[in-house]
């Protein structure tokens, strides 16, 4: 059995910063990429950015130069801290990974159960 859980999410003014954190549990073997999504009502789930296990890392242009992934190969763990945020960062964020786990050694999607983020004054 694999969980991510996300954490760090909730209420900011405009102009202000969060981290969220997701943390893999389970019979993990490795993990390849790890991602964040995000979902605002009303909206389809949107890719928010994506880290590979080198560190190589790709965002949404709507975060770029405001938000940053990051990971921890050893702990397994991954991050996004989220600055200058705006109303229209509200959503839901989610936790996504590619896991292969020590059973079946072939990669599986993982996600998260989500952790809400408002941006409101």
């Amino acid at each position: 059995q694999v969980q991510l859980v996300e954490s760090g999410g909730g209420l900011v003014q405009p102009g202000g910063s969060l981290r969220l954190s997701c943390a893999p549990s389970g019979s993990i073997f490795s993990i390849n990429d790890m991602a964040w999504y995000r979902q605002a009502p009303g909206n389809q789930r949107e890719l928010v950015a994506t880290i590979n296990r080198l560190g190589y890392t790709k965002y949404a242009d709507s975060v770029k130069g405001r938000f940053t992934i990051s990971r921890d190969n050893a702990k397994s763990t991954a991050a996004l801290q989220m600055n200058s945020l705006k109303p229209e960062d509200t959503a839901v964020y989610y936790c996504n990974a590619v896991i292969l786990t020590l059973s079946s050694r072939v990669p599986y999607v993982y996600w998260g159960q989500g952790t809400q983020v408002t941006v409101s004054s």
